[in-house]
């Protein structure tokens, strides 16, 4: 019971993280461009006031302000993720030619996907091994499934449970003595124990503080963030022209 209670739990975990990690994606693919464009006009906002007062001080904060500012990024980093044995892939090239540019993928498991996962971990988790043999063969499979969950690879998690259904039908981890059972309790509270502290990081991560105020529909969050950040674009655009004139 307390092992399988301990991998209910991990699951939910890793669940939440790889919803948080896809979402910080979104996030940046989308917003990201407004909260660089913000720090321009922050920028240009403050070196404005410095050139009409010539004040020390809001030279200083104009410094500060240019410093925050992103730097154009080189060829290498702009195309990072995109760049294959063959070169640039169809995205990036597009980039440097008239092309229209078709924009990042979205990542997010479904619902069948999430389902899938859950399934395979409860079956396949190497805390369930009775050797080291079987946990090897396990962790080896389970990083598989992780990996294909943290792209939202629902056909490939189809394919892997076809895989696991098909290997050797191996009997669950059962304890036994009462020193091998003190063992495995201590181990198993030092791990949940750690799991508790990832978990907790996880909420208050900022990414995860706004996840979990709309799990159920992200794009609405992202939607409502955008709305915001046109409306301080607008309010610094604003602020600056009233300077410059």
């Amino acid at each position: 019971m307390a092992e399988q209670a301990l991998i209910e739990f991990e699951i939910a975990v890793e669940t939440f993280r790889v919803e948080v990690e896809n979402f910080s994606r979104l996030h940046h693919q989308r917003l990201g461009p407004m909260y660089t464009r913000l720090d321009e006009l922050d920028a240009q906002i403050a070196e404005a006031r410095a050139a009409r007062t010539g004040d020390p001080e809001d030279l200083r904060k104009a410094q500060e302000a240019r410093a925050i500012v992103m730097p154009m990024p080189g060829i290498d980093e702009l195309f990072h993720d995109w760049i294959d044995s063959d070169g640039l892939s169809p995205e990036a090239a597009a980039m440097l030619t008239e092309q229209p540019v078709r924009p990042p993928k979205r990542v997010r498991p479904t619902e069948e996907a999430r389902k899938l996962y859950r399934e395979l971990a409860r079956k396949a988790h190497p805390d369930l091994a009775q050797d080291e043999t079987e946990r090897a063969r396990r962790e080896e499979f389970i990083t598989r499934v992780n990996a294909a969950y943290g792209r939202g690879d629902e056909a490939l998690l189809m394919e892997l449970a076809q895989e696991w259904a098909a290997g050797p039908e191996v009997p669950e981890a059962e304890l036994s003595e009462s020193e091998e059972l003190y063992a495995r309790l201590n181990w198993l509270t030092q791990r949940k124990e750690l799991l508790t502290v990832l978990a907790q990081e996880l909420e208050e991560s900022a990414i995860g503080a706004m996840l979990r105020m709309a799990p159920d529909d992200p794009d609405r969050l992202l939607d409502e963030i955008a709305d915001q950040l046109l409306g301080e674009v607008a309010q610094r655009e604003a602020e600056l022209a009233g300077l410059v004139q």
